[in-house]
């Protein structure tokens, strides 16, 4: 029992030192529920793969339920505004 307990403090420890160096945006746990929400600023596809393989003490434990990547809203408002077009 002693071993999950020290994989999940260093699961912590990784998690809370990415979010303290900006990469890890934000970070939550579903209360009652093995479930862990968190928002990651990754440069690409290839850093949220890094990220989540090499980076993440338990990752051979983890599955991952859904994956969606985000933008500003803003942007996002900026393109309608826009219609589509490319900025001049």
């Amino acid at each position: 029992m002693d071993e999950l307990w020290n994989r999940w403090e260093k699961q912590a420890e990784a998690a809370l030192a990415a979010k303290a160096s900006g990469k890890m945006v934000a970070l939550y746990k579903v209360a009652g529920q093995r479930l862990v929400i968190g928002i990651i600023d990754a440069e690409s596809h290839d850093e949220l793969d890094q990220i989540f393989m090499a980076g993440l003490p338990i990752a051979h434990n983890l599955e991952w339920e859904e994956i969606l990547p985000v933008r500003e809203y803003e942007n996002f408002a900026s393109d309608v505004k826009r219609r589509w077009k490319p900025e001049e």
